[in-house]
Formats: structure tokens, C-alpha cells, sequence
């Protein structure tokens, strides 16, 4: 047996791992969306609805299993929905058309949705408020590693066997991440020793006006990591004339800046005693590098690439402080259904973006695309920073 101490961590692999999985089909469609507009005959307007459905799938599930996974725990969660999303992924290589493919894809997305609050609540009850920041933040770099392994791996499988068998790898994965979550994960001590206390429930996080507020102004700061990190590969490939292997490799380098960014946020917030204030700072920088892209979206390539890859990264940096703060409001018993809300928000966003994007830059330009997505998370930053006030040391469920 593992000792608790050093059991968290395996907890925090596994999490990771799994959500690791999870990002990387999520990203499947950016980087393969050349081949899918080629081999399904998509205009840019059809490709957007095939970009959102992974989020269309994903959107109202992400609530009922946050809740379900407060009720029968992570380990019952993650390993079911997870095994199910693999069978889903590894049809897609069998769709006969747009409409199966986009069915396809919306099923992996509701089914995978599990991961999202099963792994993030197994963090929670594993790690305290000092070490919390990082080890969420360590598993939010999940999102940006999974898009990298996505980047470097799918093209060239695809071109070589086809995108069959990329998403036959992609379900393989989701497949060991699920068996993982079976063998591994467990409840810790002091929680099943708590199951039949008399302790009063904690208040119901969906009645926390913070929590809402969160919610809100983070899916305003998701615009613009969309528009980066769904979109690169296109604009590069379309507009700039790369091949998809060069484009997805400016997307990898991304995903490694965002990453390291992730980590290095929580952290931050860790020292910092707050995690509002870190993501305020992180809104105001994500919205200057977009705007600073869009600034010069036609400008040579050797100028422009290094922006972009800049743009994604701090684009990515700023979700785990938005999913340790809505977690860290409900409290470790309620955090499944504060993070399936907070995701269920962030799910809308990813639906609605990519549609409206596409369509914008189809009617106007990329530059007018990026524009338009840098001032949202300005937005964003206007709904959340009243909660800065009195946050330091603070960012806690405070009594019912």
C-alpha cells in the first residue's frame, strides 16, 4: 500500500493522464481539420460546427457528472465514462459522412465530459489548500499536453494509415486511461470516515454568487484561447499556405508554453495566498497577445509565428486558476458540481466560439477574427476582478 502522502500523487497522475487523453481527442479536430475538410467535403463555416461538436457533446454532461460523481465517487465516474467515450472515438474512423462524423464526435464529448470533474475532485480531496494551485495547475497542463501529443502524433498517422487509425489511437488511449482510473484510484481515509458523520452538508455551490461570477467571466477568457488553439492550424494552413505538419508543430510549441505556463500559475497563486488576482493579471495578458496577433496577421511568417505561439501559450495559462477557484469555493465535498458548472460554462463557450469565429472571418478577415476574440477576455476580467477585493488568503468556501 502506498502511503497517503505519497499517494496523492499517484492520484494526481492518473487525473492527469486521463484528462490528458480527453484533451488530446478534444484537439483531434484542429489539427486533422485539413484532412476532415478534404475527405467530408466541409466548407469553413461546416468545419466550425465540426470544431464545437467535441463541446456540444460535452456541455450539458459536464453538470449531472460533476453531480453523480459527488454522490458515487471519481473511481466509479472516470472509468465509465471514459471506456465509453474510447468506443465513440474509435468509430469515427468508420463515419460515412458529415452528419455521422459530427455524431460521432458529440457522443466521445458527452461521455468523456466525466473525466473533467471526477479527476479534478480526486485532486481535491487528495491535496490541501497550500499545494492545491500547483497540483491543479499540474493537472491542467493535461489540456495544452494532450493538444501536444495530439499536434506531433495525428498528422503523421494520419497521412500514413489514415484518420481511421488516428482515432482508433485516440480511443486506445482513452481505453488505458479508463483502466487506470479502475485500478488506481481510491477514496482517502478521512473522507470515507466522514461518509456517515452527522456533519451538516456544506451549502450547495450552485448558490454561491462567486462561483456564477467565475463561471462567467472565464468563458469570456475562453474566446480568446480558442481562437488560438482551434484556429491556428487553419489560419496557417489556409491563410499563410503551411503544410498541416508544419502548422500543427507552431500549435505544439504552444501547448509546451502553455503548459509550462499552467504549472507555473498555480504556483504562483500557491505563494500568492489568492487565486483571483493571478487570473485577473492572466486575462489582461491573454487579451494583449491577441490583440498584438491580430495587430500583425499579415506580416512575414518569421515575425508572426513566433507572436502566435506566444499567444497560445499564455491563451492556455490562465484555466487552472479558474478551475481551482470554482473548486475551492464549493469545498472538496461539492467541488464535482462547482467544476461541472464552471465546465459547463466554459463547454458553451467552446460551442458557440468556433461557429461564430469561422463564420466572422469567413465574412470579414482573420485579422478581424482575432480582433474581435482579444477583447473578450477584457470582459472577462471586468466580471471577475470585483472578487479580487479582500481575496488574498481568502479564496475559500466561507460558512453557509
Amino acid at each position: 500500500m502506498v502511503p497517503a502522502a505519497r499517494y496523492r500523487w499517484v492520484v494526481l497522475g492518473v487525473g492527469t493522464a486521463a484528462q490528458a487523453t480527453v484533451s488530446a481527442a478534444m484537439f483531434s479536430v484542429a489539427v486533422l481539420a485539413p484532412e476532415l475538410r478534404s475527405q467530408f467535403h466541409l466548407t469553413l463555416a461546416e468545419t466550425g460546427v465540426v470544431l464545437a461538436a467535441f463541446a456540444i457533446g460535452s456541455t450539458p454532461t459536464l453538470l449531472p457528472w460533476g453531480l453523480l460523481t459527488d454522490r458515487v465517487g471519481e473511481r466509479v465516474v472516470l472509468p465509465a465514462g471514459l471506456a465509453a467515450a474510447a468506443i465513440a472515438l474509435a468509430a469515427v474512423g468508420l463515419a460515412g459522412g458529415a452528419a455521422q462524423l459530427v455524431f460521432l464526435l458529440v457522443a466521445a464529448g458527452a461521455l468523456s465530459a466525466s473525466v473533467n470533474a471526477a479527476s479534478g475532485r480526486a485532486v481535491m480531496q487528495w491535496f490541501d489548500r497550500s499545494e492545491r494551485g500547483l497540483a491543479l495547475g499540474i493537472r491542467q497542463a493535461n489540456v495544452p499536453l494532450g493538444g501536444l501529443v495530439a499536434a506531433l502524433v495525428l498528422p503523421p498517422l494520419a497521412d500514413a494509415l489514415g484518420l481511421g487509425w488516428a482515432f482508433a489511437a485516440l480511443g486506445g488511449a482513452c481505453l488505458a486511461g479508463a483502466l487506470a482510473g479502475a485500478t488506481l484510484l481510491r477514496e482517502p481515509a478521512h473522507r470515507v470516515a466522514a461518509t456517515g458523520s452527522r456533519a451538516p452538508a456544506p451549502r450547495h455551490p450552485l448558490r454561491r454568487p462567486a462561483l456564477w461570477q467565475i463561471s462567467a467571466g472565464s468563458t469570456m477568457i475562453l474566446v480568446a484561447q480558442i481562437a488560438t488553439m482551434s484556429f491556428t492550424v487553419l489560419f496557417l494552413s489556409d491563410g499563410r499556405g503551411f503544410s498541416t505538419g508544419t502548422a500543427a508543430l507552431v500549435l505544439a510549441g504552444s501547448q509546451v508554453l502553455g503548459g509550462f505556463l499552467r504549472i507555473a500559475a498555480g504556483f504562483w497563486s500557491d505563494r500568492y495566498g489568492s487565486r483571483i488576482v493571478p487570473l485577473c493579471r492572466l486575462a489582461l495578458a491573454v487579451a494583449g497577445a491577441l490583440l498584438v496577433v491580430a495587430a500583425i496577421a499579415t506580416a512575414p511568417n518569421w515575425a508572426l509565428v513566433p507572436v502566435l505561439v506566444v499567444a497560445g501559450g499564455i491563451g492556455l495559462s490562465w484555466n487552472g486558476l479558474s478551475f481551482v477557484a470554482a473548486a475551492e469555493i464549493a469545498g472538496a465535498r461539492a467541488s464535482g458540481a462547482a467544476l461541472g458548472l464552471q465546465q459547463t460554462f466554459l463547454g458553451v463557450g467552446s460551442i458557440v466560439t468556433p461557429i461564430v469565429f469561422a463564420a466572422l472571418v469567413s465574412a470579414s478577415s482573420w485579422r478581424v477574427g482575432f480582433l474581435a476574440a482579444g477583447l473578450f477576455p477584457l470582459l472577462g476580467w471586468a466580471v471577475i476582478h470585483p472578487l479580487a477585493a479582500g481575496s488574498r488568503d481568502g479564496d475559500r468556501p466561507r460558512p453557509g
